[in-house]
Formats: C-alpha cells, structure tokens, sequence
C-alpha cells in the first residue's frame, strides 16, 4: 500500500509519543521536520483570546523573518492559553529545545524562528514543561520517513478526534511530479476564523514564501473557514504549509503553475476540512450546505452558515427529520438578500421548495435521505444567476453526545 501520510513528501519526516501529558497513554507529542529550510506560510485563529503558540507563531512567520521553517513541534492535551508571560515562554523554551534537538541531530544551525508552535486542549492550565523537555530528545531520535511515522504523526495531534486526518494529493508541474500531504486535527470547538483546529500541510514544490503566503488565506476561505461544528471559533487554530522544494521542479511563479499547484493545494486542505466535519463531537453524519444565487458572495456565506450553525437544522439532520423549513427559515433570518418567489431548495437533489411553494415530492423519500451518512442541503435565493455568488459549508449534526463530551471536558 502506498505511503499517502504527511511522510511521503520528500524530505519531510515525522514522529510522535507519548511524552506524559494525556492520562490516557495516548501519544501527545509530535514533531514534523523538513530536512532542509522550508518557505512556509500560516494563517491564525482571529479570535481575540489567544494561545502562546499562535502569539510565539505569529512572532516566528512575521515576513520580516522571511518566512521559513524546518520544524513543527505539539503538544496535545493542553491548549496553553490564558497562561500569561509563563505560557509564551513555555512555547519560546518547546521552539529552543526542537531547534537544539535537531541541530545536534543534524550539524544544522536551526534559529529558534524556523520552529512552529503548537499546543491543543484544555484552555487555561500551564504545559508540564519537564515532561516536554524529557520528551522532545527521545521524540526527535525517532522521526522517520516512514509511513508508520507518518500514521504515528497523525495521532500525536488529536485530542477529542475519534479517528485520524490525512489527505494527499500530486500535481505535475513542467514535468515535474510534486506532492503535496497533510494532517489536521480538530472535533469540537470548530467554527474556523482564520480555525481546536490545528492544520499541517507538507509539499516538496519548489515556492517563494511571499508567493505561498498569498495564495494561503484563499486556500483557508474555501476550505478550513467553511466548517462550523458548534460556532466557537478556537483559541489555538493554525493552518500552516511548509514547501522545501526538493521536487525540483522551476519554482512557481507562471500564472498557469501558480493556478494548477493551487488546486492541488485546495484539494488537500477541502479534503481535511470535510474530515472535521465528519469527525464533529457527536456526530453522526456529514452535511453540506450550498447556497446559491445569492446577491452576492458574503450573502450566500451569511445564508450557508446560519443554516449550518441552527440548532434546530442540526437536529432536524440528527433525527432524520425532512423538515426542509427550517432549512429556508434559517436562511430568511441571516440578513441575506432572498426573492422568495424564485427560492428553491433540495435535499440529496431532491427538490423539497421551488418558487415561494413546496414541491409534490413524497416526503418519506426525504425522509429516507435524511438518514444518509452525508446529506447534502442546496438553497437557491433566487437573486443572481452568478455562479460566484455561492457559498459552501461543511457541518454535522447535533447529538446528544455533543452534550455528554462538552459537559465533561474538562473532568
């Protein structure tokens, strides 16, 4: 079987363990590494209370320090946030540490700048600093490019997910094969604003960092920032993309190449952001939300997500209910613009509401669809025949196991 994890990118290597943090014995630490200094580019949680990492991260990827990286080190099983001037130097000391590590590893001068942060769990408890230091040596002599490490990586970084995230993808550019990997985690706390959403893509495509970090937030606009699981956009979410250009292919500057390693790109991180959704806390099925013929784009969005985020569509989905009005409903309160003579809507391409009136379908037809492991909702408000004035949204639905999860998070 083929090896499709984050390590089947040339020069990227990878290995996770269980360093003491989870009680549970779960891997907790991990750590990717490119072999050589990568152009990297990330996007950061855009909430206003923030982790350590993400202001240590931010520090790191300012374009000043001219957007490199060789290492991404986490830890799950404790989000580092609301943890003062101590938790930004526990996240300083995890970056000094991983570049020590690796420099003696490697004979490598590694600047503390070119380590990535990252730090997933419970909000407001210190990270036990003398089980980071114990771990990370033992950690960094295990990485591997091998797909175990590979799988082993995509563990480390969970923390209520119930299964592991991976996407992989090729591309050919002027000849050249490039691949392009990733893992992300993330199940509750999900409404990206960029997104606990920590995501990691690998690629061996040849890119400056200004290019990359160009490209970066559209790629995050039509992927990771579709997805709301229960609207509460994270403290800690990071999206990062690091490229270490060992494909050797022409570096990509051409519009064309820039077009064609775009889509790979976006194809990866959809890919990951559908498996959030999925992954939901409590979930039992995926749902997406198209909205078209919006007056414009950010009605659509507007539209797209107040269905996503009801708690009445969310448990209509869960019980199977075919209760398409609380579908259009939910529509009708976002602010969009809507032309309830022409506004339709589907469910599994099966239409429910067309021009202001509901259709003859059989509703135990519906019914049944509603009780699919992937629904898909298609609302048209009938504004525009403008393709671009549509929007996506990945969601679930709500169980009573949300409830059960988040009632004892933190116990």
């Amino acid at each position: 079987m083929p090896n499709h994890t984050i390590t089947s990118v040339k020069g990227f290597r990878a290995a996770a363990m269980h360093c003491g943090i989870k009680a549970s014995g779960k891997p907790d630490l991990a750590l990717l590494v490119s072999d050589i200094p990568a152009a990297a580019a990330a996007v950061f949680t855009q909430n206003k209370i923030v982790g350590a990492p993400i202001i240590v991260g931010r520090r790191h990827l300012h374009p000043k320090n001219g957007g490199v990286l060789r290492a991404c080190i986490t830890n799950s099983g404790c989000a580092n946030v609301c943890t003062g001037q101590r938790g930004i130097d526990d996240a300083l000391e995890m970056c000094g540490l991983t570049a020590d590590t690796l420099a003696q590893l490697t004979g490598d001068e590694i600047p503390i700048r070119q380590v990535l942060p990252f730090s997933t769990g419970v909000i407001g408890h210190f990270v036990p600093m003398d089980k980071i230091r114990h771990g990370i040596p033992q950690l960094a002599a295990q990485l591997s490019d091998s797909q175990q490490a590979g799988e082993a990586y995509a563990t480390g970084i969970l923390t209520t997910d119930l299964v592991t995230k991976t996407a992989h993808a090729t591309v050919t550019l002027n000849g050249v094969r490039i691949t392009i990997a990733g893992n992300c985690k993330g199940s509750g706390m999900i409404a990206p604003n960029m997104a606990t959403m920590l995501a990691y893509i690998a690629t061996d495509a040849a890119i400056s960092p200004k290019l990359l970090a160009k490209i970066l937030p559209h790629i995050a606009a039509e992927s990771f920032n579709c997805v709301s699981v229960d609207q509460h956009t994270s403290t800690s979410d990071t999206f990062v993309v690091m490229a270490n250009g060992l494909a050797n292919n022409r570096i990509i500057t051409t519009a064309p190449a820039i077009k064609k390693f775009s889509a790979a790109l976006l194809e990866v991180a959809d890919s990951l952001a559908q498996q959030i959704a999925k992954d939901g806390e409590g979930a039992t099925k995926l749902v997406t939300v198209l909205v078209t013929g919006a007056k414009s784009k950010p009605d659509a969005k507007r539209a797209a997500f107040a269905i996503a985020n009801s708690p009445l569509c969310k448990t209509a989905i869960h019980g199977g209910d075919p209760n398409w009005g609380r579908f259009v409903s939910a529509a009708g309160y976002s602010s969009a613009a809507m032309n309830l003579a022409k506004t339709a809507c589907s469910i599994n391409n099966i239409p429910v509401f067309k021009n202001g009136e509901p259709t003859s379908t059989d509703l135990a037809l519906v019914e049944k669809q509603m009780h699919s492991k992937h629904i898909h909702i298609t609302l048209d408000l009938g504004m525009s025949k403008n393709p671009a004035n549509s929007h996506h949204v990945y969601t679930c639905d709500l169980s009573r196991d949300y409830i059960t999860i988040n009632a004892d998070y933190h116990t």
